[in-house]
């Protein structure tokens, strides 16, 4: 499918600036008027460039229903990583500012000559949301001895089906596809529930019918053992982790990156990676836990 621009320019600008922590409240008068101090706020590097590609006119055509895996890049997304890039460049890391170094932390999954970046993340997250076409621009240029996981929480009810959905659209080999659209269609199209909703799981199910998955079969699925199995390992990897919200970047198992911001966010994983590569923990082949 071709990646939906305009929605994404949408979300760098339209989206609440806050992280989504563990209480994930529902939305009340005074979260809506945080949320509109939050758009009232200076826009990041990210948001102004993205403001300046949507003035410009000069968005692409998108096709909702399309299903290549390729994503289009966004002009204004890769301007952002670029300078992240730059910004990375001569700057120094401070612990317990930049980042928390994890007691015994283990990678998600075996690193197999990778340095591993994993995002704890999930699509009902407005936080979550205005962060993917940033690190979909920043994922497009990682080198290849980089791997990013994506990583869902279900921290209460209302997030558990899409944390079960991500997980059968990734076995199914759909996430790739989908990702981006199942954001758009929960925080702008209003076509998935969000967490002002009651939870839908057969609505959630019959979205992924359009690329190619049977109703009926994902939403057995998603309640498989399989799944259970997986979420409980995904459960596990963020408690050890210490991970308190959303998104949180977590790299190699043994930095869980805080920052000020998505772009600060994206140049210190930058700086840790290097670190990694420089340690020969990621390309040497360091051993990393199972499942």
């Amino acid at each position: 499918m071709k990646r939906n621009v305009l929605m994404s320019l949408s979300l760098l600008l339209l989206l609440p600036l806050a992280a989504c922590d563990r209480a994930a409240p529902e939305a009340t008068a005074d979260s809506t008027s945080a949320a509109t101090a939050a758009s009232d706020a200076k826009p990041s590097a990210a948001a102004e460039a993205a403001a300046a590609a949507a003035n410009s006119g000069a968005l692409p055509a998108s096709d909702a229903n399309a299903q290549s895996a390729t994503p289009t890049p966004n002009a204004a997304a890769d301007a952002a990583v670029d300078a992240v890039a730059q910004a990375a460049n001569g700057s120094t890391l401070t612990p317990g500012v930049d980042y928390v170094e994890i007691q015994g932390g283990q990678p998600y999954a075996p690193l197999n000559g990778k340095i591993e970046v994993v995002e704890v993340f999930n699509f009902i997250c407005p936080a979550c949301a205005r962060f993917e076409p940033l690190l979909s621009a920043w994922s497009r240029k990682l080198p290849a001895d980089v791997r990013l996981s994506y990583v869902p929480a279900d921290f209460n009810a209302q997030w558990q089906p899409y944390a079960r959905a991500y997980l059968v659209a990734e076995s199914m080999g759909l996430d790739a596809k989908s990702h981006e659209d199942v954001f758009n269609a929960i925080h702008l199209a209003s076509s998935l529930p969000s967490e002002r909703d009651q939870p839908d799981e057969s609505k959630i199910a019959k979205f992924y019918a359009r690329y190619g998955a049977d109703p009926k079969q994902f939403l057995d699925a998603m309640h498989s053992f399989a799944v259970d199995a997986k979420l409980a390992r995904a459960k596990k990897f963020m408690l050890a982790s210490g991970v308190e919200g959303t998104p949180t970047i977590i790299v190699n198992g043994k930095y869980r990156v805080t920052g000020k911001g998505d772009e600060d966010v994206l140049r210190i994983t930058n700086q840790l990676i290097a670190r990694e590569r420089g340690t020969g923990a990621g390309p040497a082949g360091a051993a990393a836990a199972g499942p």
